[in-house]
């Protein structure tokens, strides 16, 4: 059973999640403020965090930043509607994806059913596959991937997205398949979560022998991991 770690200060609406997500067959450990929570979330009990913005003591994006100075667990944040900017610097720090308040219990549970079930399999493929573009590999079953035999720290939404993205090297993919196959789900309007995902990576990946990105943008078409 996934263990949940809940961080918000707003006890009625963690108690509402907690409960939904009970009833939905997943174990839900709460905490009130940010140092709480980073450091519940840091014993490793954890399968996803569900970490708010807006908190006391320290706040969500502070909390997001200990948390990732020291674990790639997934974290799904929860912010305001007009929180623009920090929806895209949670994504930049390492969040894995965004649920924007006021949501239902439904739409949560949903999220985080899609963020596990990326992280936590990869039913395409049997045991031992792994998957090579240039000087980049990567292990779909064991979660690991390399360039030029340099392990990659990426977060779980990264790998996701660039698992898609090696399994179609040489042609584009659009942002909506991006938003459905490494998140889980379509992609909204205005949506810029796949684009600062996809900065991240070019950050982290390496080059190509002529220097270039190995990651590129097509107009109009999406993004393509280059082969070489």
């Amino acid at each position: 059973m996934n263990q949940v770690l809940l961080i918000d200060d707003d006890t009625e609406l963690v108690g509402m999640f907690s409960e939904y997500l009970e009833q939905e067959g997943f174990r839900v450990a709460c905490a009130h403020d940010g140092e709480t929570g980073a450091r519940e979330a840091l014993t490793g009990q954890y399968a996803i965090a569900i970490l708010d913005v807006m908190m006391p003591r320290m706040n969500g994006i502070e909390t997001l930043r200990r948390i990732r100075a020291a674990s790639r667990m997934p974290i799904l944040m929860l912010t305001g509607r007009g929180d623009d900017a920090d929806r895209i610097l949670g994504l930049e720090l390492g969040a894995d994806d965004y649920v924007t308040k006021p949501c239902t219990p439904r739409e949560l549970t949903a999220r985080v059913r899609a963020i596990l079930r990326r992280t936590q399999s990869s039913p395409n493929d049997g045991p031992g596959i792994t998957l090579t573009v240039g000087k980049l590999t990567m292990l779909p079953e064991q979660r690991r991937a390399m360039w030029d035999g340099q392990p990659l720290d990426l977060t779980s939404t990264e790998f996701n997205l660039l698992e898609v993205l090696a399994r179609n090297a040489g042609r584009p993919v659009s942002k909506n398949d991006l938003s459905e196959q490494g998140l889980g789900r379509p992609l909204a309007r205005f949506d810029r979560n796949i684009d600062v995902h996809l900065s991240s990576l070019r950050h982290k990946l390496g080059t190509l022998s002529d220097g270039r990105s190995c990651l590129q943008t097509v107009y109009r078409l999406g993004y393509q991991l280059i082969r070489e």
